[in-house]
């Protein structure tokens, strides 16, 4: 059974932030209809920290709807989508136990390949709840529920409702879990 895009989103407003930068783009929210999936990434999203976040090997950012739920739980407030900083909520896909070079179809044309974990930074601690939330970042390694970092392989739409299919499966290498803590 294929996988499936929940939500696409895209940076709804630069917020201010603490941090070196000055500025976040974690601020995420659903878009309707298709958005183009090219080599940087999703049409009208941005990256604020380009030294640790966007590029081409950190081109998309999924994450499990099923790992949002364990979150939501966890932390006892709702984690819609975009709350994490991804661009896509995915459901029936295990995100974070795919693999390192694995490549997944999603709709008609868009294909991408998994490229490693999203390591938490003191600009998501500070999203998530700052003081309210202590020692997130390690909270978050050690659940091994990271998201993966996606490139583009072939651009294409992606839009909600679209299926995503396993289309090649790299055998032996480490998942996007494994990856975060090596080990």
């Amino acid at each position: 059974m294929p996988g499936l895009v929940l939500d696409v989103c895209v940076v709804h407003r630069l917020r201010p932030d603490p941090g070196a930068v000055g500025v976040t783009a974690i601020d995420k929210q659903p878009v309707t209809g298709p958005v183009k999936a090219g080599p940087y990434g999703l049409y009208a999203d941005v990256q604020a920290d380009r030294k640790h976040h966007g590029g081409l090997d950190k081109a998309v950012y999924a994450y499990a709807a099923e790992d949002a739920e364990y979150w939501s739980g966890e932390l006892s407030r709702p984690t819609p989508p975009g709350w994490f900083g991804e661009n896509l909520r995915v459901s029936g896909l295990d995100v974070s136990g795919a693999r390192i070079g694995d490549r997944w179809r999603i709709g008609e044309r868009l294909v991408v390949e998994v490229t490693g974990p999203r390591i938490p930074c003191q600009t998501f601690a500070r999203w998530v709840g700052g003081a309210d939330e202590r020692g997130w970042v390690k909270r978050f390694l050690q659940a091994g529920r990271p998201g993966a970092y996606l490139r583009v392989v072939d651009a294409g739409p992606v839009a909600a409702g679209d299926a995503i299919d396993l289309i090649a499966r790299v055998d032996g290498a480490s998942t996007v879990a494994e990856a975060l803590v090596p080990g």
